[in-house]
């Protein structure tokens, strides 16, 4: 299928590596141009080499002043916005007993005040586009929280009403708003929660892996790919009729209707 994205141009965050990696090379390789960002310089640009990004910048999207520096600046290299992908580093993980009021701030400015100011900046390009396209990426715990990603799954769930909500307004404007909501996928994020789960369990993380893939009715982890090639697809033409969507990839693991 061609999802006819040649020359649309995208803003990916967090793209250096894992899932947001992996959409910015999900939609290069469909033909768009793509403007990628992270808080490693070194990182950014190994990584806008390899996936055949058009440019890149390093930025700290949990900073409102960055944020709207690298809208700008993509902006003006790509010539307008058509696809914005926000994505952030996980926030803190642990039990709620255990999570400090500093890792809750952390948590705000890094998953959901970064997803508003992207939103907010990227908004008049969007407009201007006539298709535009937001996708943000949150985690499958939104639908099925975990004690020991509270924090996580509490400001993914905040994006996720925002996107709900913003998806109606913006529908007028051609702009669709949707959020993927990734399970168990294969990424250095992954191996920190199950190392730390590891631990308190007193086995090795191999052992943890292999427990944990056994609980998944498809009895594997996922593919960064996976996620990246839902990503290309809604923001396809084809797509233009899915909006204010949180759409889980898991593997069947989560229980929600």
């Amino acid at each position: 299928m061609d999802l006819n994205l040649r020359g649309c141009r995208a803003l990916v965050t967090g793209a250096s590596k894992g899932l947001g990696k992996a959409c910015a090379k999900s939609l290069a390789d469909e033909g768009a141009q793509v403007f990628i960002c992270a808080r490693n310089a070194a990182d950014t640009e190994r990584t806008a080499k390899e996936i055949g990004a058009v440019a890149w910048a390093a930025a700290d999207v949990s900073k409102a002043d960055e944020v709207r520096r690298l809208v700008r600046e993509a902006t003006e290299r790509l010539g307008g916005l058509d696809i914005l992908v926000a994505n952030a580093g996980g926030p803190p993980t642990g039990p709620f007993d255990k999570v400090p009021d500093e890792d809750w701030d952390i948590a705000n400015q890094l998953t959901l005040m970064s997803a508003v100011r992207l939103t907010r900046e990227a908004l008049p390009a969007l407009k201007a586009s006539g298709r535009g396209r937001i996708i943000h990426l949150t985690g499958y715990g939104v639908k099925e929280p975990m004690s020991d990603l509270v924090v996580s799954d509490s400001v993914r769930a905040g994006v996720t009403v925002m996107a709900k909500t913003i998806a109606t307004d913006l529908a007028p404007f051609g702009i669709t708003v949707n959020c993927i909501a990734p399970g168990p996928i294969m990424t250095d994020r992954l191996i920190e929660v199950h190392a730390a789960r590891a631990r308190g369990l007193g086995i090795s993380v191999d052992e943890q892996f292999k427990r944990f893939a056994e609980t998944i009715p498809v009895k594997r982890l996922g593919e960064p790919k996976e996620i990246g090639d839902l990503c290309a697809y809604l923001c396809s033409a084809q797509a233009g009729y899915i909006t204010g969507q949180a759409i889980v990839v898991d593997g069947g693991v989560n229980r929600s209707i």
